[in-house]
């Protein structure tokens, strides 16, 4: 933010939004987890870790409970619900097919040149981290782009 600028009303519930949107992927990571420890064949070669696909729990962390009361403050309609949980079900997919990415971006180098980093040249970790920024930068646009759909659901 520049000098003598400050953050819109409007900058302020996108960010909330986003906000909401991570704890809507926390909340699903959760159901994930147990669902991939007691998984058969949990642990085996091959897998990144998340699972054979994405779990979407739509029930609200409490910190989600509080974001929700702070950008809609009157009961959203039945059919903003259905739109809002429509999002949130897209974002938390995406997010998953997100970190799928970054996983096996991770292992792809691991294979190539071992696990570990520190005997990784100055060019195998630039290309590490050049793959990292980018699947961060098209992360952070693309949440921004769901909490701007999120808001929209809501009063659409």
């Amino acid at each position: 933010m520049g000098e003598g600028t400050f953050p819109s009303p409007e900058a302020d519930r996108l960010a909330q939004a986003a906000e909401f949107l991570r704890e809507a992927v926390f909340r699903s990571r959760m159901g994930q987890a147990g669902r991939s420890l007691f998984a058969d064949g949990a642990g085996a070669k091959g897998q990144c870790g998340l699972g054979d696909e994405a779990v979407v729990v739509l029930d609200l962390s409490p910190r989600a409970e509080e974001l929700a009361r702070a950008l809609w403050p009157e009961a959203l309609s039945d059919a903003a619900t259905q739109r809002v949980d429509a999002v949130m079900t897209a974002w938390v997919e995406r997010q998953d097919a997100l970190d799928r990415d970054r996983n096996h971006h991770l292992k792809r180098i691991r294979l190539a040149h071992g696990m570990d980093r520190n005997q990784w040249s100055p060019e195998v970790l630039a290309e590490f981290e050049a793959g990292l920024d980018s699947l961060h930068r098209t992360e952070d646009l693309e949440r921004s782009d769901a909490a701007r759909a999120l808001l929209d659901a809501a009063s659409g």
